[in-house]
């Protein structure tokens, strides 16, 4: 069962090679024999040969020459080459294992002697075949790891594109206010989540939702409470109730905290919460009437310029049974904004691990006071990316705003 089971012998002298070929055959290999380095070559290419004795001194062709072209023949396997001599000089012997030459057996060789070579160069051949197979296994599993991981990409770039039609509207104007809204997942898919539904003519919902942790399980989880918010049905949206008169209407944002606190826990079986603001924004007054669940203070800034923070904190959303959370209110007047952001923004670091926080995000409205909408978003990405210098944000970006534009 060992690595060598041909052996080729090569020597100029008949005697000499049948007196080798007999011992080893005895020995149960397999022999080939050559009488010069030229048919030699011929053999190799023609057989597998694992091991090959090779007088040194022949007509012809000597044996370090049939060495060097031997290790420059392609061969699949290596190929163990012991050299016999009557030679004992060392800068002889250097330079046989210069040309290639693995060993050296010196004439007239003793059956023993040969034999111990033999099994030295079979557990050499052996290690070196075992590691290739091991190569060649590790070869083809990062292939199919690879495959794998290509699979998942493509899956994950469409994941990002159905994540990202979540949010179908990034801009919508309405009579009195416009809304913006950006989402940038950090990966592929993100745990972040920014949306806007209209509740009645004169009133408009706003929420932002960060889940736990980050990849493919937070992703599903926003497009589970993004059924929960929906502007598209209405009878599923948990910040709507209707009224006697069967009008949907805007439901309390801390019962509808509540509301989605017990179906988080009852009805989705994970580890993840999610931290959460609900709002909603009387188009006609101004009014803003938010609960805040784990997520950043959102922010009023005034059409002078000044910045307010608002909201009561309160816990993340499907953490703690029985959970109860606080509403605020607040109101804007013409050419002020309320602005919502993630946590991905507020603790955005910098070359030196500085976090941006609730200062530097007010020093970033501030300097862009004048951009509104999009263009307001926009900058806002710019500023943060010009704070985190040229490494990647680390987290979820996302953003809501609503401006209001006049009282009616």
């Amino acid at each position: 069962m060992g690595a060598i089971k041909r052996i080729l012998v090569v020597d100029d002298s008949r005697a000499q090679r049948r007196l080798l070929s007999k011992m080893l055959a005895r020995w149960g290999y397999g022999v080939l024999e050559a009488e010069s380095g030229e048919q030699a070559i011929e053999s190799v290419k023609s057989n597998k040969v694992d091991l090959i004795l090779s007088d040194w001194m022949m007509p012809g062709m000597s044996g370090v020459e049939f060495c060097r072209h031997f290790r420059q023949m392609e061969r699949d396997q290596y190929g163990y080459f012991i050299l016999l001599t009557s030679k004992s000089a060392k800068e002889e012997i250097a330079h046989g294992l210069e040309v290639g030459a693995d060993d050296f057996l010196t004439k007239p060789v003793a059956s023993n002697e040969l034999r111990a070579r033999i099994m030295a160069a079979d557990r050499i051949l052996r290690m070196e075949r075992e590691l290739i197979e091991k190569n060649e296994l590790v070869s083809r599993t990062l292939e199919e790891i690879s495959e794998l991981y290509n699979n998942l990409d493509r899956d994950l770039v469409e994941a990002k594109k159905l994540q990202q039609s979540l949010v179908k509207e990034r801009f919508r104007s309405f009579d009195g206010a416009q809304v913006s809204l950006l989402l940038r997942p950090s990966g592929h898919v993100g745990g972040d989540l920014v949306g806007m539904f209209p509740i009645n003519d004169t009133q408009v919902g706003l929420f932002a939702i960060d889940v736990s942790g980050h990849g493919i399980t937070s992703a599903l989880m926003t497009a589970r409470l993004a059924g929960y918010l929906s502007g598209a049905s209405p009878k599923q949206n948990v910040a709507l109730k209707q009224s006697e008169q069967g009008e949907y209407i805007a439901r309390s944002p801390a019962e509808a905290a509540e509301h989605l606190n017990r179906l988080c826990l009852e009805e989705m079986d994970t580890e993840n919460y999610f931290t959460l603001i609900l709002a909603s924004c009387d188009l006609r007054t101004g009014e803003i009437r938010l609960t805040q669940a784990g997520h950043p203070h959102p922010v009023i800034q005034r059409a002078n310029g000044a910045i307010e923070y608002i909201g009561n904190g309160g816990l993340p959303v499907g953490l703690f049974e029985d959970a109860k959370y606080e509403e605020c209110q607040s109101t804007l007047g013409a050419g002020d904004r309320l602005i919502i952001v993630s946590d991905g923004i507020t603790e955005c670091p910098n070359l030196r691990d500085e976090l941006l926080d609730e200062e530097g995000l007010g020093k970033i409205l501030k300097r862009n006071r004048g951009l509104k909408g999009s263009a307001m978003m926009e900058a806002l990405v710019w500023d943060l990316q010009e704070y985190a210098g040229e490494q990647e944000f680390p987290d979820d970006i996302s953003a809501a705003m609503v401006e209001f534009v006049a009282s009616k």
